[in-house]
């Protein structure tokens, strides 16, 4: 294989150096053929892997790195490359006309996201087998379903890296299963095996577990195996590990009572949902995307009414509790972030508290809408409120300007959740962070909060960062249960 050069090299050096959590994880992983790099958000994996980068390029290991993003990360890279180094990537898009020339240059480092990997399939090959190519993949998680198009062609690719990095702060995005084929990225299923169906059944976090005590122990035993198997070529801290000094984060949970056409509305779509999602006399409701739709309806109605039915014009319940919130936070001269997971929403609360002057983020605003209110939101002591959708903003955006994060409603992502609240909880944040989640009396909102709790566990002993005894003093399964009581099932029926 033919090595590129450059008519003049970069300097390959780091500008700044690295802290020692960070520069002991560059040095248990430089030399590997594949890592995973699993640090908790905010703790600078983005350093790491560009300290790993960097040694690779300068010992003449690999001529070019890949670092593969999302779309919307892809400036975030490019800042942090221009911080930390003095290299200036090349940037491939969907344009198959300019990526030409980038794939025949004697670029050092590129920079794409995840759907160009795809567009250029066959370019990507024979680029693979005429360079020796490292890959670090941000978001890692994104390659959770090893049954989607784009998962597969990653799996397609990866025996031609000559090195491979995979980087998330949440590897368990959501259930213990989800790490799968991210591992499987790496090492083509030496540590988590190659059936995936298999893996997937033995660390399911099901209904079933909540009355079975063998399925339970089968359960926390296969999950909590997980991390042993990975962690020879996986380094992972967490904030409570000591490797920094951060503010506590401190959790409060506020109900919220119906607004009455609210109520109505709520119990008539209930009734219909569990019509639905009835199965045979068993809820079916873990891994039916229709089905788990259905029951957004009813997180949907909790939340706010109108965005299910149009001709809704009260304020509803949580509204209340919203204001009470906003209203204590700003009169500590202290800034929030509201999350809702629905677009609907962050533009009607964002009209809701206009005396404020507050911003807003979400997927239907352009990438320099979206830049500007961060700016704006970060640079701005007048503005105390930033309204914005987790699946917009979750990710690459520090802002420890806020000390307050309040959820008005959750989806079932625990990676949503986690990531969106990690966005204040970062270095550089020096107040307690409070969470506050509004949740619904006798609502779904009650079971999202157990399932998520659920989940969180769950990922915590898959990723090591808790022992088996920790989970079992901790864990109750109660999701299950209380799913069935917020939709009005009752066991002796």
């Amino acid at each position: 294989m033919q090595r590129i050069k450059l008519n003049k090299e970069p300097l390959i050096e780091a500008k700044l150096e690295a802290f020692t959590y960070q520069k002991n994880a560059v040095e248990k992983v430089k030399d590997f053929d594949y890592c995973a790099i699993f640090h908790e958000q905010g703790l600078g994996k983005t350093k790491i892997a560009v300290d790993v980068m960097l040694y690779w390029l300068k010992n003449k290991i690999v001529d070019t790195i890949l670092i593969v993003t999302k779309k919307q990360l892809i400036p975030n890279w490019q800042r942090e490359l221009s911080f930390h180094t003095f290299l200036t990537a090349k940037i491939l898009t969907n344009n198959r006309n300019d990526n030409y020339y980038i794939f025949n240059g004697p670029s050092r480092v590129m920079i794409t996201n995840f759907e160009t990997i795809p567009i250029e399939l066959d370019r990507f090959k024979l680029f693979l087998k005429s360079r020796s190519v490292a890959i670090i993949i941000d978001e890692s998680a994104k390659l959770k379903n090893p049954e989607s198009a784009l998962t597969k062609t990653f799996f397609e690719l990866s025996p031609l890296f000559q090195k491979k990095i995979i980087m998330t702060g949440t590897p368990v995005a959501n259930r213990p299963y989800d790490i799968w084929a991210q591992i499987y990225f790496l090492d083509l299923g030496k540590s988590l095996g190659t059936d995936f169906y298999d893996f997937k059944r033995n660390t399911d976090l099901s209904n079933d577990l909540y009355k079975n005590e063998i399925l339970k122990e089968e359960f926390e035993k296969n999950v909590s195996s997980i991390f042993n198997k990975i962690s020879g070529f996986s380094v992972r801290e967490t904030k409570k590990s000591g490797v920094i000094n951060l503010p506590p984060k401190e959790y409060y949970n506020v109900t919220a009572t119906f607004e009455k056409i609210q109520l109505e509305l709520y119990k008539k779509v209930q009734k219909e949902e569990l019509a639905i999602v009835m199965q045979n006399g068993t809820l079916e409701i873990d891994d039916s995307t229709a089905i788990i739709k259905r029951l957004l309806r009813l997180v949907q109605i909790a939340s706010n009414p109108h965005l299910v039915d149009e001709s809704y014009c009260q304020i509803p319940g949580k509204f209340s509790c919203l204001n009470d919130l906003v209203n204590k936070i700003i009169s500590n001269n202290e800034k929030c972030i509201v999350w809702t997971a629905f677009i609907e929403n962050v533009d009607w609360l964002h009209k809701q508290f206009s005396e404020y002057s507050p911003v807003k983020i979400h997927g239907k605003l352009d990438m320099i809408a979206r830049d500007r209110a961060v700016r704006e939101f970060i640079n701005n002591p007048d503005i105390k409120i930033l309204f914005a959708t987790p699946s917009s903003s979750k990710e690459g955006l520090t802002l420890t300007v806020a000390n307050n994060v309040i959820f008005y409603d959750r989806n079932f992502s625990l990676d949503d959740y986690l990531q969106a609240q990690d966005r204040i909880h970062r270095i550089s944040q020096k107040k307690i962070c409070k969470i506050y989640n509004i949740i619904m009396e006798n609502s779904i909102d009650e079971w999202v909060d157990s399932l998520i709790i659920s989940k969180n566990f769950a990922a915590k002993l898959s990723q090591g960062d808790i022992s088996i005894d920790e989970y079992k003093s901790v864990i109750d399964y109660s999701f299950s249960d209380i799913v069935h009581k917020i939709l009005g099932k009752d066991d002796n029926e």
